[in-house]
């Protein structure tokens, strides 16, 4: 490969929110767990990647640093024209012009920001679960009130959505907005054509708008295509509020800044000003640079590259699982680097509670993450965005020492 996948770098020294030494994730400390003599923390929770970034994106931020002055600025032409050409070669985009794309601090503020437009105080909203906890968490300490329609197995094992319970709960609880996670977070699935178009027929027939979190449009595995909801027809392009950011393609979080694309005037317009009261949503000049950089061919390459890297890692994991953790249900994720794992039926044959093993896996230093949160029950996420050794070596330790190990 081209780009560097393999290197491992210890990031305790960045003060790195997914490390013990972050401080704002750190078990070991409330809960007094031990890490075992002669093992390392490997970072598998938060959905950060373990990855040098593309070299782009350091190379632009480096070069407008040498100016050395940073004062007030506006958004550069070339910021518009590299999210439209973007949007266009990897989505399949078109007529996007700079008039609808809007800076965002972030997902979730966006989405906040579109919920005051379309959502009263107190009122309720559509989600899917299992259900990001990011929108747990905005939606709570906004005043609003989630309420679920659950995904459930198919014949073949595919999350799918329920459409009669998604218009039955839109109806009878008179829910007008819906917040619609495509790529999907957590279950990791890519929704097909026809299923979006569905989707945004019960929204249609009920008077709903929709919020769409495709944050994760650029991470899918391979064999499968991200659908923008808003190209799916129409209705669902004038209905809809997207939102993208490069942060989450080319880890660039730290950096802050995303953006919505909004078609319909009547909302561009009134989520704009919502936006805007806080003074706050502002573009910093680095991160419009980062976004640049990491749009720029190189950057196109990076990506393919990483989605063959994410590729192998989710297989290798998957595989992993089905042939050595017997108790352990797994469905293959289609996108994102994510997997779900269910314990419900090895902690029954074991007689171990979930707290256990979770903190079992924490002493041996594979950091994975409680999947309550998600509202799954004996759930457990893990992030794969490392190098392909450190999963390996996170999947030895899982085996010898937690699931096929007496303890």
């Amino acid at each position: 490969m081209k780009y560097d996948f393999t290197s491992i770098f210890p990031r305790e020294d960045a003060i790195a929110t997914e490390w013990p030494k972050g401080g704002l994730w750190s078990p070991y400390e409330e809960k007094g767990i031990k890490l075992r003599e002669g093992f390392d923390f490997i970072p598998m929770w938060v959905a950060d990647m373990n990855f040098k970034a593309c070299p782009t994106i350091p190379e632009a931020i480096i070069e407008r640093t040498k100016h050395t002055t940073y004062g007030y600025f506006a958004p550069r032409k070339e910021y518009f024209d590299s999210i439209i050409k973007w949007q266009e070669t990897r989505n399949g985009v078109q007529g996007l012009t700079a008039e609808c794309i809007g800076y965002e601090n972030g997902v979730l503020g966006g989405v906040a920001s579109a919920l005051r437009v379309l959502c009263e105080q107190g009122g309720k909203v559509l989600v899917h679960s299992p259900v990001y906890v990011g929108f747990t968490g905005t939606l709570k300490n906004n005043g609003w009130e989630a309420v679920h329609s659950p995904l459930y197995k198919d014949e073949n094992g595919v999350w799918r959505m329920d459409y009669e319970d998604m218009d039955k709960k839109l109806k009878e609880q008179n829910i007008h907005v819906a917040i619609f996670c495509s790529p999907h977070n957590p279950t990791g699935r890519v929704w097909e054509k026809w299923e979006i178009e569905k989707a945004m027929e019960v929204y249609k027939a009920n008077d709903c708008y929709v919020i769409s979190d495709e944050i994760w449009a650029d991470l899918i595995l391979e064999g499968h295509k991200h659908i923008p909801t808003q190209s799916v027809n129409e209705d669902a392009r004038m209905r809809t509020v997207a939102f993208y950011a490069p942060s989450k393609t080319f880890n660039l979080a730290g950096l802050i800044g995303s953006y919505h694309i909004i078609y319909n005037k009547y909302l561009r317009d009134r989520i704009r000003k919502e936006s805007s009261l806080s003074h706050y949503n502002s573009m910093n000049v680095l991160s419009m640079h980062a976004l640049i950089g990491a749009y720029k061919p190189e950057g196109y390459e990076w990506v393919d590259e990483l989605r063959q890297v994410l590729t192998t890692n989710v297989d290798y994991g998957y595989n992993y699982i089905q042939a050595h953790f017997d108790g352990v249900d797994i469905i293959k994720p289609q996108g994102t680097y994510l997997l779900l794992l269910d314990t419900t039926k090895w902690l029954e044959a074991h007689g171990k509670t979930f707290e256990e093993l979770y903190d079992r896996a924490l002493e041996f230093g594979v950091g994975w993450q409680n999947g309550e949160a998600f509202f799954l029950k004996n759930g457990i996420r893990m992030n794969l965005a490392l190098p392909l050794s450190r999963v390996q070596d996170a999947f030895d330790r899982l085996d010898k020492y937690v699931f096929n190990a007496e303890w």
